[in-house]
Parts: structure tokens; sequence; C-alpha cells
């Protein structure tokens, strides 16, 4: 499965209220919530990438 299919595949089963909490800190992006990391994914941004990496490697996709 490819990564941006393990995020939407967690992200669509997330309770809306969910979606406005931020999922990751890190220093080159500051706080992402589920929403903007939805965002950044689906239009295929470099700042995406990154919070795919941050996400697979925290373990949380």
């Amino acid at each position: 499965m490819k990564n941006k299919d393990r995020f939407l595949k967690v992200y669509a089963n997330l309770p809306l209220n969910l979606r406005n909490e931020v999922v990751l800190v890190a220093s080159e992006t500051g706080p992402v919530t589920w929403n903007v990391a939805f965002l950044e994914i689906n239009n295929e941004t470099k700042l995406g990438e990154l919070i795919i990496e941050k996400l697979i490697e925290l373990k949380i996709i």
C-alpha cells in the first residue's frame, strides 16, 4: 500500500472533531493538524512528503 493510501485510510476513519487536533510537531513544520496534513498530502507537496515520512517514522500511520 502506498504511503498516501495509508494516510488516507487512517484519515477517513477519524472522527470529524479529531481532524482539527495536532498530529505532528516537527522543527521543520511546526504544529500540523490532521486537516493540514490532508491538504498537503493530497496536493502532493514537498511538505506533504515530509509529513508522511514523519507519521510513518512515529508509527502513527
